[in-house]
């Protein structure tokens, strides 16, 4: 029971579409019909770089505020944290709010694994930013920092068993989630990330 309870507290928490609600409430927008149409911080920040970024810390907060809470029930398990920064991230992915259609979880994944994992984080966070810099393409960027994710795990901390295999899941679905972004790039036409352009 405790760890459906977890389940659902973390699927809530993610599903929270922060992109959505902030383009809806402040530019009276639909930020999926602008862009990728993602409910991300990247698409956001096509529309407004100052929501974009918003979105990005409230996204990453609630991955955050998941595993947090996983913690603070169930102390130091780390099942229930992964657990919960797994079903955070698909909260985000899925939220039952918007019809099952929601971002790519990278800055949810980014808040939950901070709490649990704060130096592959910081590993990842210097891979993404050499990528983007060096081919200016945030999908890129996402795609290459989540599957170097777990190796920065495995040899930095101190997870195995379920727990990896749970944060390899994270890992492998956000790389799943840019599937589109991966056709586009193989086919030379994927957007390059230029904030405030549509």
């Amino acid at each position: 029971m405790p760890i459906v309870l977890s389940v659902i507290a973390s699927y809530l928490l993610g599903s929270i579409p922060f992109g959505y609600l902030l383009v809806r409430f402040f530019r009276g927008e639909d930020v999926r019909k602008t862009g990728s149409g993602n409910i991300g911080a990247t698409n956001v920040s096509r529309t407004s770089p100052g929501l974009g970024a918003a979105t990005l810390v409230l996204d990453a907060l609630k991955g955050f505020a998941a595993v947090a809470l996983a913690r603070q029930f169930h102390g130091p398990d780390a099942l229930f944290m992964a657990t919960a920064a797994l079903f955070a991230i698909a909260g985000h992915m899925f939220p039952v709010w918007l019809g099952w259609r929601g971002g790519k979880g990278v800055a949810t994944a980014l808040g939950a694994f901070l709490y649990m994992a704060p130096r592959p984080v910081l590993m990842m966070v210097v891979v993404f930013a050499i990528v983007v810099a060096a081919f200016r393409y945030i999908s890129l960027g996402s795609i290459v920092a989540a599957l170097c994710f777990p190796v920065f795990v495995v040899f930095t901390e101190h997870y195995s068993g379920k727990p990896m295999l749970l944060i390899a899941a994270a890992s492998a679905l956000i790389v799943a989630r840019h599937h589109k972004n991966v056709r586009r790039l193989l086919q030379g036409n994927e957007s390059k990330f230029s904030p405030g352009n549509r």
